[in-house]
């Protein structure tokens, strides 16, 4: 049985090892195409990528109809976060034991503008 486990796992170590050697390449056939950048460069991960780069002009004009709830949304959270929750910050760190605010939480109530 072992003998056969280990003939089984030798095929399938030959087969993923041959799939990885072959010399094609691909788009230096009859049908390469030339290279064609993407529509946007923008990057998520990339923090630089607002500054240098303009995101509105590679997006569609009226992208999304919910895009109209959040601009008229944003004054409301604001509204609440500087009505409810920022007090709340406030009032539970003066009892921290009691409420349980955590250094964490100090962190991030001092980053608020």
């Amino acid at each position: 049985m072992d003998v056969m486990r280990n003939v089984i796992g030798i095929a399938m170590l030959t087969m993923v090892a041959a799939g990885c050697s072959t010399t094609y390449q691909q788009g230096t056939g009859i049908d390469a195409k030339e290279y064609t950048p993407p529509t946007s460069i923008y990057n998520i991960l990339d923090s630089t990528a607002l500054v240098y780069s303009d995101p509105v002009a590679g997006s569609a004009v009226n992208d999304h109809p919910l895009r109209w709830v959040g601009f008229v949304a944003n004054p409301i959270g604001h509204a609440f976060d500087y009505a409810i929750n920022r007090p709340m910050y406030t009032l539970a760190s003066g009892f921290a034991y009691l409420s349980g605010y955590t250094a964490e939480d100090n962190m991030v109530n001092a980053q608020r503008r």
